[in-house]
């Protein structure tokens, strides 16, 4: 195994290391660069922020979920290398001094790894780019007019990188032929994407990982086809690729996914990943569902589909045979009644309490189709099929909204758990039907729109 890459403008090559050594270990522990902190290791906290660019751009990522296979072919820099070689620092480290935006100083290093990436893409959404990072010392205020106050200054010279032209690594296939045909011949083996799942399987969970294949050289899972009143998205594409194209046909969802994570998690996760974890509390499958997507697989060269909410079978159970991979989902460019409401407990870069998405149509203020599903009630992503049927036929109506609400204590038998109570969670799910109900009536119901 080769894995060749730029640090802070320095062409460096690894041989024969293991696969599941995170960059953030690397960096302190073999190369004694200290700058890049190690806060939660799990991708939350954001201290070891670093900016990786490669043809795609540059992008803000967690060091402590990333693992040096994905670093072939790119150019990272870390905190050391933000300021130019003769000691001039970067405008926003520069900002960050006159601003007053670092007291401790743990948290600041991932804030400049944020807000050097923000700087260098134009970016002007601050509480987003900044959003995966966490400070208690200063606060965000100074932080944040620090960014602004670095915006219109020019991009150094010295952070904009080339990444460098590498073959093919053993562990990274250039195809998803070459990957198909990979895992066929290995099953057992571990898929790699964005790394922010598995990444704490080996963080967190100690886990010791063998017959991996990483994902990110597959650039044909990359790809968002329209294919005109349909988009067929690559399992690859990352939730930062998708987020611009949900805008513009599903506002509602795209809404959810800006609060996916958090700006360095939502440029490595990718849809398949979440889709093929199975997890009950992802985001994106009760949004898929609701618009009745389907599902791509393949194993070898034998490709099929099904509708998606069929593939979750039971909580860890999903109808995918060994060897068989997610190669992408396609969903209707149109559902003008489409709206999803995520609950958790931070409103940012916070995994989900319950998360509900609604699609029904309505003609004459009769209901004539709904699909209602849900996240966080059960096992599975899964649809609120009574509630449904109570539903359809009847006037549109709130007599109508409060008895189809009642049937979801037949639906659904929710747990107790850290983020919330059966009761509550039953009770939430019961109210996001109400509130759809006001919001296609034309009320204002998010928090951000709603003003005394």
């Amino acid at each position: 195994m080769s894995i060749k890459f730029l640090l802070n403008g320095e062409a460096v090559e690894l041989i024969d290391g293991s696969p599941t050594v995170t960059l953030l270990d690397w960096l302190r522990e073999t190369r004694a660069m200290t700058g890049t902190k190690e806060g939660c290791n799990e991708g939350d906290c954001g201290a070891c922020t670093v900016m990786v660019t490669d043809a795609s751009g540059a992008k803000a990522l967690n060091a402590c979920i990333l693992f040096l296979p994905q670093l072939h072919g790119k150019a990272i820099r870390t905190v050391e290398g933000f300021s130019s070689p003769d000691g001039a620092l970067h405008p926003v480290q520069a900002a960050m001094v006159e601003h007053h935006g670092s007291q401790c100083g743990f948290c600041t290093p991932g804030f400049i790894g944020s807000m050097v990436t923000a700087h260098r893409n134009g970016r002007d959404d601050f509480d987003d780019a900044l959003a995966g990072n966490l400070c208690r010392c200063t606060g965000y205020a100074p932080i944040i007019r620090a960014a602004k106050a670095a915006a219109s200054e020019d991009v150094p010279d010295w952070v904009q990188d080339i990444a460098p032209e590498v073959s093919a690594s053993a562990l990274s296939p250039e195809t998803s032929d070459e990957l198909a045909a990979w895992y066929e011949a290995n099953p057992n083996g571990t898929l790699v994407a964005g790394a922010t799942d598995v990444g704490l399987w080996v963080t967190k969970q100690l886990r010791e990982l063998t017959d991996i294949a990483f994902l990110h050289r597959c650039r044909d899972l990359q790809r968002i086809e329209d294919q005109g009143d349909h988009l067929k998205i690559g399992a690859g594409v990352t939730m930062a690729q998708l987020h611009p194209v949900l805008k513009e046909c599903h506002p509602s969802y795209a809404e959810m996914v800006r609060r996916y994570g958090s700006e360095q998690v939502r440029q490595a996760a990718t849809i398949g990943g979440n889709i093929a974890n199975g997890s009950p509390i992802g985001d994106n499958p009760p949004a898929l569902i609701a618009l009745g997507a389907t599902l791509h697989l393949r194993k070898g060269a034998t490709r099929r589909e099904m509708p998606i909410e069929a593939f979750f079978i039971s909580y860890g159970q999903q109808d995918r045979k060994a060897g068989e991979l997610v190669e992408g989902v396609t969903i209707p460019k149109h559902a003008d009644a489409m709206r999803c409401y995520k609950l958790s407990k931070r409103f940012d870069q916070d995994i989900s309490a319950v998360c509900g998405c609604f699609n029904i149509e309505i003609s004459r203020g009769v209901v004539t189709n709904a699909r209602i599903v849900f996240g966080g009630m059960a096992g599975i992503p899964m649809r609120a099929e009574k509630t449904e049927e109570a539903l359809i036929g009847q006037a549109w109506n709130e007599d109508n909204i409060d008895l189809a609400a009642s049937m979801m204590a037949i639906d659904f038998t929710p747990l107790s758990d850290m983020r919330a109570s059966a009761e509550y969670r039953l009770l939430t799910a019961q109210n996001m039907l109400r509130r759809y109900f006001a919001e296609l009536s034309g009320m204002q119901v998010s928090v951000l729109e709603v003003k005394a």
